[in-house]
This record gives C-alpha cells, sequence and structure tokens, in this order.
C-alpha cells in the first residue's frame, strides 16, 4: 500500500517499508513522482518519427497497415492487433526518444502489468513495464534491454503520467559471415536517469523480428495486450568514429 509511506501514526513502519523498496530497487525520486513529463520538442536535425497526428509511417509488423489509434496527440496499443514498425529503416547508430503513458492495471503483478516494448532496429526489445512498486524478474523489468542488461535502478514514475525514455544505441558490428566482431552498446536514460550506462551486448532479444545484426531496421512497437500510450517519438542518426 503506497499509503503506508506515508502513515504518520507509525513512522517505524513507514521507515522499514521505504527500507524493504530499496533493497528491492522499487523506489523512484520522491520529486518525480508526482512531476508529469511535459512534451519536448526534437532537435532540429531529428528524424520525427510520430508526430501525434496520424501513423503514415508506420505500418503492422507483416508490413499492412498500422492498426492503432492516436488522439489527443499521441497513439495507443490495440490490444490483439499486433505490433507496428517504421516504413523507414535505420542503422548503425542513433539517439532515439520515446515518451510513453502507462495504464493503471492495479489487479495485475509482475510482466501483466501494463507490458509493452520499444524494439531497436525490431530486434533489440528495450522493456516497457509498470514497474512503480511492481517486482518482476532480473532483466525484465522497465528500462532493461530485455533478458539482456537489467538496469541499475529503478527510475519509473507511477503509471498514468507521461515517462521519457533517451536511448542512445551502436549497432553490434558483424564480419561477411554475420559473426560479431565488436559488441554493441546502449544508454538508457528513463525520466532523466541512466538505468543502463554504456551496457555492452552481442544478441538480440526474444521476440526479435530476425537475427541479422549489423544491418539496418525499423522502430518496432510491442503490442503486448495492453492499453499503453506513445507520443514525441524522434530519431537523431550518430555518425560512427
Amino acid at each position: 500500500m503506497r499509503a503506508a509511506l506515508h502513515c504518520r501514526w507509525m513512522p517505524g513502519f513507514a521507515v522499514l517499508a521505504t527500507s524493504v523498496l530499496v533493497a528491492f530497487g522499487l523506489t523512484v525520486r520522491a520529486a518525480d513522482r508526482t512531476k508529469d513529463t511535459v512534451a519536448g520538442a526534437p532537435p532540429k536535425d531529428a528524424k520525427v518519427l510520430f508526430d501525434g497526428k496520424d501513423l503514415s509511417g508506420w505500418t503492422s509488423l507483416g508490413g499492412g497497415p498500422a492498426r492503432w489509434s492516436v488522439e489527443d496527440g499521441y497513439m495507443v496499443v490495440a490490444p490483439g492487433k499486433g505490433d507496428i514498425k517504421t516504413k523507414e529503416t535505420f542503422g548503425p547508430d542513433f539517439k532515439l526518444h520515446v515518451e510513453f503513458w502507462l495504464p493503471l492495471m492495479a489487479d495485475k503483478k509482475s510482466q501483466s502489468r501494463a507490458n509493452s516494448g520499444v524494439y531497436l532496429q525490431g530486434r533489440y526489445e528495450i522493456q516497457v513495464l509498470d514497474s512503480y512498486m511492481n517486482a518482476t524478474y532480473p532483466k525484465g523489468e522497465c528500462g532493461a534491454l530485455y533478458g539482456l542488461i537489467g538496469t541499475s535502478k529503478n527510475a519509473n514514475k507511477p503509471p498514468e503520467q507521461w515517462q521519457t525514455y533517451d536511448i542512445t544505441f551502436l549497432s553490434p558490428r558483424v564480419d561477411g559471415e554475420g559473426k560479431v566482431t565488436k559488441k554493441g552498446h546502449l544508454t538508457v536514460v528513463l525520466n532523466g536517469e541512466a538505468v543502463i550506462d554504456d551496457g555492452t551486448f552481442d544478441k538480440v532479444t526474444g521476440g526479435a523480428m530476425d537475427e541479422k545484426m549489423g544491418e539496418p531496421g525499423p522502430i518496432r512497437l510491442q503490442d503486448h495486450g495492453c492499453k499503453v500510450r506513445f507520443r514525441n517519438i524522434w530519431l537523431e542518426p550518430l555518425t560512427a568514429k
């Protein structure tokens, strides 16, 4: 119960409850819990992937029309209609900004609570999940590179608030036979806090559209049966060093 953290008649219990949450990585900065993210403006050189008007730049995973809805400047997952992806592909390196809103699903737990995902190049899933006071298995929490890299802290806000991802992605390099010659690098900033700081990886995550590492791919958003919202999605290509 959230009220336990503000309990005046049992202060000792409140301290204990807070300590338990910290131990399990289930707290976020108090100042951020009640602040909704204000819609940001993309940089001048960014490629706007979704501007809140329509899904003309998106398709279904199979290539047909994207069947999610658009309203009030955001898109909403249409449960059962499948994942959507950008028509354009990107790579090898880029920065991606995504704002997302999680529905309140208080009767659900773990992976059943406001689940979705942002797939980089269609192959590497950054988990979207209501991880606010909602424990789940390692490397499955919000902000994780699903199944590969866990987060260093819980920076989630409560559901029904806009939250932000700022992701820096450097694709793995491969040789002519598809063998990884240089691992990929990933930094994930969730609500202004780095939850993955230059993590490395050399494989795709579960649910990848293919295993063609090193090739350009789309930005893909997951239909996991929850009415998650997305807005203000833009991408900045990075020049390889």
